[in-house]
């Protein structure tokens, strides 16, 4: 009811996933005679032949947009392989969202036999690409003979931005083939690992029936994952009411600041360059000039800014203040929070960025920031194609264009695999070969999903 852009319809054959999907968490899931089992199992180090039930744990860290994206991405890895999906709870995941799978948990309970599995890194000996590269399993990113190889309870996949060629054969259809016998594994990755997925061949013809359209899996994806809590819905409700609803147009404006740096005129500039180029926002006539009709003021526009930082809302909220708009409109500009400073973990800023992130998913049109995991969660659910901010090569001077508007409503994998699973060798471009699958505009080697808006 508060978006004004209804959203992709999903598939028949999507929902019938969901449904059994919904059915393996309950079977599975905490508090089953299955989990307590499979507990024992890991605790014990023996391996199952053939276990009842196999489970991935997503592993928690980074920012929020970070997290959402990977546990989505760790949902739909298991969605395809018939796993239970166990979210980590550190760093707020436990009081951000609704549960979303009826009469059951997504949460890893307390008693996780692997305790210190929120600090596994690149070095884990448990690792995937360990393994292989140490002939624990496997060799050379081809799996061992399914008759032969005993496959560990547990194996850690590494996909963070250090990931080694080794880890990447995670990519690979022989080793998913292994992956497959392994009843538990932990995934971290703080990017959006789906277009990787498109790239392993035995995934294709589900991935095909699941997502007609191939720019909308986040969307779908996120929409069913990923409701705000109570608290967290309050705070997106009463804003849009006391703010946002009366307007005629809500456009949202993502600005993402990356590391220590000061206020950025160029950037400013670069922001209204972009909206006003694009007739997103007006432009302003000069001061002193006579303002217009009534009549005309009746339209409006309701400008939604999220930053850390004051800043740019301040100049944009003057700009409209103290000149008036060519077209007569009336523009408010709005910001609900101002943290400074990203803290990753602390619960009023979660709270915070999760409604901020959910509020631009209900605007109109969107401008974002290039690379940014924060705009890329907000379009994908909001299913709208944002205008990117483009990165400056020159921080004293603006983008030109300033801003481009984006080839679908997928978010980016900025760390994609460089390895060829068919080829068996280091490839230049592992997405040539797939139409759906191209370069991201926000970040030249990355990789996204488009359809029918490319």
């Amino acid at each position: 009811m508060y978006r004004g852009n209804p959203g992709r319809r999903p598939s028949a054959y999507l929902i019938s996933k969901l449904r059994r999907h919904e059915a393996l968490q309950r079977r599975c899931g905490p508090g089953t005679a299955a989990y307590s089992n499979a507990l024992e199992q890991l605790k014990s180090g023996k391996r199952n032949a053939s276990p009842e039930c196999a489970y991935i744990v997503s592993i928690s860290y980074s920012g929020l947009g970070n997290r959402i994206l990977a546990a989505a991405s760790a949902f739909l890895y298991a969605v395809l392989t018939h796993r239970v999906l166990l979210v980590d709870p550190s760093n707020e995941m436990d009081d951000l969202f609704c549960e979303p799978f009826p009469d059951t948990t997504w949460l890893l309970p307390r008693g996780f036999p692997m305790t210190n599995y929120t600090s596994f890194g690149v070095d884990t000996a448990e690792s995937y690409g360990n393994m292989v590269r140490n002939k624990v399993i496997g060799s050379g990113g081809v799996a061992a003979d399914a008759s032969t190889a005993r496959p560990p309870a547990f194996a850690y996949v590494h996909l963070h931005n250090d990931a080694t060629v080794e880890d990447n054969y995670f990519f690979c259809d022989d080793d998913q083939r292994l992956l497959r016998r392994i009843q538990w594994l932990a995934m971290r990755t703080d990017s959006y690992i789906v277009p990787g997925l498109f790239l392993v061949q035995a995934f294709q013809d589900e991935l095909d029936l699941m997502f007609p359209e191939r720019d909308a899996v986040f969307h779908h994806i996120g929409r069913y994952l990923f409701h705000p809590n109570n608290h967290v819905w309050g705070l997106v409700t009463r804003y849009y009411d006391a703010y946002l609803a009366a307007a005629q147009q809500r456009v949202g404006i993502q600005v993402r600041v990356f590391g220590v740096q000061p206020n950025s005129p160029e950037l400013l500039e670069q922001i209204t360059s972009c909206t006003q180029k694009q007739k997103l926002l007006p432009e302003v006539l000069a001061t002193g000039a006579p303002t217009t009709s009534p009549a005309s003021r009746a339209r409006s526009k309701a400008v939604l800014v999220t930053s850390l930082k004051s800043w740019y809302y301040e100049k944009l909220k003057s700009m409209y203040w103290e000149h008036a708009a060519v077209t007569g409109e009336a523009v408010s500009v709005h910001q609900p929070s101002h943290e400074e400073y990203q803290r990753s973990g602390a619960r009023s800023h979660e709270h915070k960025a999760w409604a901020e992130i959910y509020l631009l998913s209900l605007t109109d049109v969107l401008v974002t920031t290039g690379m940014s995991t924060f705009g890329y969660v907000a379009q994908g659910l909001g299913g709208v194609r944002p205008w990117v901010l483009y990165k400056s090569t020159n921080s004293s001077a603006v983008p030109d264009p300033p801003c481009g508007w984006d080839v679908s409503i997928e978010p980016c994998f900025h760390k994609p695999p460089s390895y060829d699973c068919r080829l068996k060798q280091w490839a230049a471009d592992i997405s040539k070969d797939v139409p759906y699958i191209q370069h991201c505009d926000d970040l030249s080697w990355g990789l996204k999903l488009v359809g029918r808006n490319k």
